[in-house]
């Protein structure tokens, strides 16, 4: 995918937005309604009306990134529709970029080992 590791943060919007938005517009948006800070590293999913459609807004470090992504033939998997965020995890969003259910998908919990042999 396009994020630098499975450690980036990604929160979906989960109301509809209008898609004729850009970078500037994504931005305040997540800063004035959503109340979280787009130049964190944050990855935020926003979807369209029609649930075929979803657009990404990342801070990289030296500017926004905006991608866009439309199924042709089938539509996006998303959560209920209201105000707010959602959390999603890496192997959840990735779920739901290729069009799958994301709601199946669970990450493997591992912890670090105690010791070296």
């Amino acid at each position: 995918m396009i994020f630098p590791s499975n450690r980036v943060r990604i929160m979906v919007a989960t109301k509809p937005i209008d898609f004729r938005k850009g970078h500037d517009s994504l931005a305040a948006m997540v800063k004035n309604e959503l109340r979280k800070d787009p130049f964190t590293g944050t990855v935020f999913v926003f979807r369209a009306k029609k649930a075929d459609r979803l657009k990404l807004l990342y801070w990289d470090g030296t500017g926004l990134v905006m991608a866009y992504k439309r199924l042709e033939e089938h539509s996006f998997t998303w959560p209920a529709v209201k105000d707010g965020l959602m959390v999603m995890n890496h192997a959840q969003f990735e779920a739901l970029f290729a069009g799958l259910d994301w709601r199946r998908v669970r990450a493997i919990a591992a912890k670090a080992p105690e010791a070296v042999e």
